[in-house]
């Protein structure tokens, strides 16, 4: 079957096609086509060790997400498109989603994930959202309350979201979402009108629902609206934010322009959304699709975010892309534009990426911090041997609301992003970031194993309490506790749900002489004496000398608790 026809056959749904968007001059960019699962071999999964952690300049490095329950790099599969939501009650608890392929032989993906609740120093991988069936273009967010979402593309260009209570583990849904190619999705987290709102908007190709672009969930995800229009001209390849009012920003790219498109009442969820304004915003140059460096992909998204801080750049507005310039002769920089009047105007572009000139800057991606710190990450070829395509991870950030930035910072070794191709010459369409008081959660794609791979980073120290104290700050002052020397706070393990406190003293359960983790209602230092006479009584595995009601081999278990707490 043709390409052509196989479009025809899959979108001519909800009385659109694809080429009624063809009509209307939007069919330019590479679709998520799907490709039926043809029997090939799937990747091996322990057969390659070593690769959970890879060194970089920050104190850490980045870590594996893909991997086995051992940690193990899996042989032969592709991961790509990552996306991350941060539990904003409990920040060590965190969820990535990507397009995961499980071999390079076919383009046939599925919706991979995987969660951690140690700051993502480990992760688990548990496997695919409905395995077998096709599905792309991960988006992962989290509302105020911890709740995690994943919004996620189907084969048809309709999409689905899926919602999880305990950060990620396990997965509810999948619930019907509208949608289509290419979709984006932010949820607000103020404390007005709009919390809790779901914000989605989509592409103009791949779109059942065309020319309409935009749904939005006021109860949870449970249901949608029927998807509307934005005013013309259709901005796609974008994010949304929102500002501390809950007034809704969107951005993206339409034609050889990039657009802004504000919404002051989607936020009431009694209201039909209205778009105040659609803007045209100069970033010096275009988003780059089909370039050299990612033949078969975008170079990135056009990023939208809006200072909540309430601090002196509180309600600033912030676009950045990695473009083609329109002026000069390099193939590819991460520009920047400010706003300070809600949209209104825009600044001259500024270039982020401070190389020589002649080199790709790519898959630029940013987050605004609480306190109004700017983020940016993107992929640099600036070290490149003969001016290839080898590319390592840079950050910088601004701490004036973007008017001065960091010197560039090298975060990772260097990297070819052409290796592990899974039947498509890219490496996904995106990258994603959160920022938070002292620093930012990045999930990002490279080929340090030899295929691609997805990685979390921390950028900065850890604030797993968000008090905007680095962690490593808070253990040698004494602020926080660690009983068990790993790093971590002893309250963000409990609050993650890492280790257990049963009594809620605070206290992890192995670290603690009062606990009582049976519970049989007897403190574990004490079930370990009558542990001790059994042995006396020469019957460790049945007798009963509390009685409590639990054997006393059994409460030997739980003391082992109160020995590592040097309780005895």
């Amino acid at each position: 079957m043709s390409r052509q026809l196989l479009r025809m056959r899959i979108c001519g749904c909800a009385g659109v096609s694809l080429l009624t968007a063809a009509a209307h001059g939007q069919v330019e960019e590479p679709l998520e086509i799907p490709v039926l699962p043809d029997g090939l071999p799937a990747a091996t999964a322990e057969s390659e060790p070593g690769f959970a952690r890879v060194p970089g300049l920050d104190n850490a490095g980045s870590v594996q997400v893909n991997v086995t329950a051992a940690g193990n790099n899996i042989v032969g599969d592709a991961a790509n498109e990552p996306s991350i939501a941060v539990d904003p009650t409990a920040p060590n608890r965190m969820a990535i989603g990507w397009r995961q392929f499980d071999t390079i032989s076919s383009s046939f993906r599925q919706a991979g994930w995987a969660w951690t609740n140690d700051g993502g120093r480990t992760w688990t991988f548990p496997g695919r959202l409905t395995p077998g069936v096709f599905r792309s273009d991960p988006v992962l967010d989290a509302d105020a309350m911890g709740n995690f979402y994943y919004y996620s593309l189907k084969g048809d260009f309709f999409c689905d979201v899926f919602t999880s209570d305990n950060g990620g583990r396990t997965w509810s849904g999948p619930t019907p979402s509208f949608g289509g190619d290419k979709a984006w999705m932010t949820i607000d987290q103020t404390a007005g009108i709009g919390k809790g709102n779901i914000y989605v908007a989509w592409s103009t190709a791949g779109n059942p629902f065309f020319p309409n672009q935009f749904t939005r969930s006021t109860d949870a995800g449970l249901n949608w609206l029927n998807p509307i229009e934005f005013p013309t001209p259709r901005p796609v390849w974008g994010t949304l934010d929102y500002d501390r009012a809950g007034n809704l920003f969107i951005s993206g790219r339409s034609g050889s322009s990039m657009r802004l498109v504000k919404s002051a009442n989607a936020r009431d969820p009694s209201a039909l959304p209205t778009f105040d304004f659609n803007r045209s915003v100069d970033l010096g140059g275009e988003i780059g699709f089909r370039q050299p460096i990612n033949p078969a992909g975008l170079t990135g998204q056009n990023w939208v975010a809006v200072d909540r801080s309430g601090g002196p750049h509180d309600g600033n507005i912030y676009m950045l892309a990695s473009v083609v310039p329109s002026v000069g002769s390099d193939p590819m920089e991460v520009m920047f534009v400010r706003s300070t009047n809600g949209g209104l105007n825009f600044s001259s572009p500024m270039r982020i990426n401070d190389d020589p000139a002649g080199n790709w800057n790519w898959f630029g991606t940013m987050s605004v911090a609480p306190n109004g710190r700017i983020d940016v990450v993107w992929y640099d070829t600036r070290n490149a041997p003969g001016g290839g395509f080898d590319s390592e991870l840079f950050y910088s950030f601004s701490d004036d609301g973007g008017l001065t930035w960091s010197p560039s910072q090298a975060m990772s070794a260097s990297f070819n992003p052409h290796l592990g191709w899974p039947q498509q010459n890219k490496l996904g369409d995106y990258i994603d970031m959160t920022s938070d008081l002292v620093g930012a959660n990045l999930a990002w794609a490279a080929t340090f194993t030899g295929g691609q791979d997805v990685y979390y980073l921390r950028i900065g120290d850890y604030d797993c309490n968000g008090n905007g104290i680095g962690d490593e700050i808070d253990l040698q002052s004494g602020f926080a506790l660690d009983c068990n020397n790993n790093g971590i706070p002893d309250s963000c393990e409990i609050a993650a749900g890492a280790v257990p406190d049963l009594n809620g003293n605070g206290i992890p359960d192995p670290c603690d002489c009062y606990a009582d983790c049976d519970p049989n209602g007897v403190l574990d230092i004490f079930d370990f004496l009558c542990f001790q006479n059994s042995f006396v009584l020469g019957e460790p595995y049945a007798c009963e000398c509390d009685p409590d009601p639990v054997c006393d081999i059994f409460d030997f278990l739980c003391f082992q608790n109160a020995f590592v707490a040097g309780c005895l």
